[in-house]
């Protein structure tokens, strides 16, 4: 037992020494993995087992290039660089393109299965950009807000349904009348073909005659079921009417705040720029409204009278009828025209017929030079092609409600977008940062060609320069 401290001490000691050289030998492996890596090739040589991991990391950081008997390989591109930027560039425009479309059909769809209700609407909206100057007038005049609203809209709608009634009447009291002149009027007509240079014979007058009959003959049932569908169509318009009358009322005595509600529901990043471009799409619509009635109401004064003149049955009618077609740009003045035409010529004949297409025309042609550009002005900026695409637009999809709202909603919409696209761009310019160095110098004002330069008029350059006035 003695010597058992002795012996434990021996073992320290050796144990000790062993520690020593293996951290000797460490260092030397890590002196070796520092000069290989200093000359460029790896330390993988003359190391000990125990260096792994600083051979492993030696390995990582310094790869072997290929032999020079390897084949190379070329890298595959990048399969977004591959494809043109042409190609690219319609990929992205297509698949927004696709999406606008189905939020369209989407949309269509939607209105088309309210279209009565859209319809409704839309005409009380020009109703009310008719009406609406009429409320504020009577409200400068000291009325209250109810009973300037009443006042106009009782007016409003007393005067279009004495006009509905004068017109019907108009058309009873002359059906006799008119029923005579249009056989006479044919008769003469067969006479004058007869007569005419076209070599037409009796035998095809009546033959033309006798398939008329046997079409209205063999479609007989058609027609039974198109005047019930016209009943039907009375009804949904009556509906349409009742519902306009409403809408207009609630616009007419609570449009701001029927607005306000509306802006509650666009997004507050962009309600600002919706809030700005409101008031300019009413004052849009209103003048169009305006424009054309005043010109619907000159055209119609003005054809009456030719038509009146010319000794033409139902001349009021038909001034009724151009008042009203007019409301669709360029088609309703053409069939309006056709129909006064058609009406001479069945009545009184070629020579009045086509005085009554002189009379048109002129008229037309004043209105198109003349009285458009004067009352319209630029307030409705919108292209002709413009004009006649909408209208046949709406016409297909929504018949002829469709054509009478189209045009305006193109002019509503124009305003709308340059007012958005004007608003963006200052926006844009005002969160820009302010120009600097070379930039400041490109945007910086210039002396017009000619002017003399600044610091040689009367006062020198030392001399204080006197604020301008401000404007109020």
């Amino acid at each position: 037992m003695s010597k058992l401290p002795g012996w434990l001490g021996q073992l320290g000691a050796e144990l000790s020494r062993l520690g020593e050289r293996l951290e000797e030998r460490r260092v030397e492996a890590d002196d070796e993995d520092d000069k290989a890596a200093r000359e460029g090739s790896p330390a993988t040589a003359g190391t000990e087992p125990g260096d792994g991991l600083a051979k492993g990391a030696a390995a990582v950081d310094h790869v072997p290039p290929p032999p020079a008997y390897a084949p190379s390989v070329a890298a595959r591109p990048d399969p977004v660089a591959a494809i043109p930027w042409g190609m690219r560039v319609a990929a992205e425009a297509g698949w927004r393109l696709l999406v606008l479309a189905g939020t369209l059909w989407v949309l269509m769809r939607v209105i088309s299965a309210v279209q009565l209700v859209v319809l409704a609407f839309v005409a009380a909206l020009l109703v009310t950009a008719m009406l609406q100057p009429t409320v504020a007038r009577l409200r400068r005049y000291g009325l209250p807000r109810g009973l300037a609203t009443a006042v106009t809209a009782v007016l409003g709608f007393v005067i279009m349904g004495l006009v509905g009634w004068f017109v019907v009447w108009q058309v009873m009291d002359n059906i006799d009348t008119l029923s005579d002149k249009v056989r006479t009027g044919i008769e003469d007509l067969k006479n004058w073909l007869l007569d005419s240079p076209f070599h037409v014979t009796d035998q095809q007058i009546n033959d033309v005659a006798k398939n008329l009959s046997d079409t209205v003959g063999t479609n007989t049932e058609a027609i039974t079921s198109a005047g019930l569908q016209g009943v039907t169509v009375m009804v949904e318009l009556l509906t349409g009417m009742l519902l306009a009358m409403f809408s207009t009322l609630f616009l007419l005595y609570d449009g701001k705040r029927i607005w306000h509600w509306v802006l509650k529901l666009v997004p507050a990043q962009a309600r600002p720029g919706v809030a700005g471009a409101g008031p300019r799409a009413w004052r849009t619509l209103t003048a169009y409204v305006r424009g054309t009635v005043i010109v619907a109401l000159i055209d119609a004064i003005f054809i009456g009278l030719g038509i009146y003149f010319l000794k033409v049955p139902m001349a009021v009618p038909l001034a009724v009828f151009i008042f009203l077609f007019a409301f669709i740009p360029l088609v309703g003045a053409v069939v309006s025209g056709a129909l006064a035409v058609v009406v001479a010529l069945v009545t009184e004949g070629v020579f009045t017929a086509l005085m009554v297409l002189v009379v048109v025309l002129a008229v037309q042609q004043i209105e198109g030079h003349i009285l458009q550009p004067f009352i319209l002005g630029r307030a409705v900026r919108v292209h002709p092609l413009a004009v006649v695409l909408s209208v046949a637009a709406g016409g297909m999809i929504a018949g002829i409600g469709g054509a009478v709202v189209a045009v305006p909603l193109v002019a509503v919409t124009n305003t709308v977008v340059g007012y958005l696209r004007a608003y963006g761009q200052e926006e844009s310019r005002r969160h820009s940062p302010p120009p600097h160095g070379s930039t400041a110098l490109d945007v910086a004002p210039t002396p017009a060609p000619g002017s003399p330069p600044e610091g040689n008029g009367d006062r020198s350059d030392k001399e204080p320069v006197a604020d301008a006035p401000k404007e109020p």
